[in-house]
């Protein structure tokens, strides 16, 4: 990690993952990166406002949720160029729904280095908080990150109805909003009684999250009034029998470190 923006390196901007919401599910880095920040730029309507407090008091804050991504990278060059420890603070982790390419492309034209901090993702808190694995020996192997298209679109090759074909354990960002057309794609691949995690602002105090069964995600969904801030989960892995064993650490599975019978 570059300590400083000493006058005779190259200025450093740091973009940092805020995980998805409690300030103890920061890593190390990302934490003593917001304790030495001269400025911290913060996505005020995602990230929790106990970790911007973390920021030294002498640090300025810039909230960016009333901004364009031109007037947020405008700040942040200015402010590096002048050799102070830029922290740009993203919710969850920067390399999942967070503009990355963009902001480092533009960093990159102004002459200025750029290091990612990863940080934990909502779906990874949300199975914790569940105690569940997502990924079951014999039932699914397979977790996919995606979402529904909505305004911006994703490419065919990665629309909904492919994603659900695959009957993995599917995570969906940024689709509560059309939750009606996903739970009707998602009933197209996956059984009825298939449970789904529906998760509201994990890990935050006032979190909500229920299983359901996928013919109820949607009715759910509006009784809450689930429009921002919420992940779904659907996965049979979500129900699976706690019996289910891996065979990693079977006494009949023979490996490098151990023999098997």
């Amino acid at each position: 990690m570059n300590g400083s923006n000493r006058p005779d390196a190259q200025p450093t901007v740091w973009i940092v993952g805020a995980g998805p919401g409690a300030p103890d599910l920061l890593t190390l880095r990302a934490m003593r990166l917001i304790e030495q920040a001269e400025v911290l730029v913060w996505t005020d309507s995602l990230v929790n406002p106990q970790i911007a407090a973390l920021a030294p008091a002498g640090c300025e804050r810039i909230r960016t949720s009333t901004l364009t991504l031109e007037e947020v990278m405008a700040m942040v060059v200015e402010r590096a160029l002048a050799g102070r420890r830029v922290v740009r603070l993203h919710d969850g982790d920067p390399c999942l729904y967070g503009a990355l390419a963009e902001q480092i492309c533009r960093l990159a034209d102004a002459g200025l280095a750029v290091e990612v901090v990863p940080g934990l993702s909502a779906y990874q808190a949300a199975a914790s908080a569940l105690q569940q694995e997502l990924t079951i020996p014999g039932l699914v192997q397979t977790i996919v990150l995606g979402r529904a298209g909505g305004r911006t679109g994703v490419p065919e090759s990665e629309s909904l109805a492919r994603l659900a074909a695959l009957r993995a354990s599917l995570c969906l960002y940024l689709s509560a909003r059309h939750v009606e057309e996903v739970q009707a794609e998602l009933l197209r691949h996956y059984p009825p009684d298939t449970p789904v995690a529906i998760g509201y602002r994990v890990s935050w105090p006032d979190q909500w999250l229920q299983v359901v069964p996928l013919t109820a995600m949607a009715e759910v969904s509006r009784e809450r009034a689930l429009i921002r801030t919420t992940l779904y989960v659907v996965s049979p892995a979500l129900a699976a029998s706690r019996e289910a064993r891996s065979r990693l650490y079977s006494a009949s599975h023979n490996h490098l470190f151990r023999g098997g019978v």
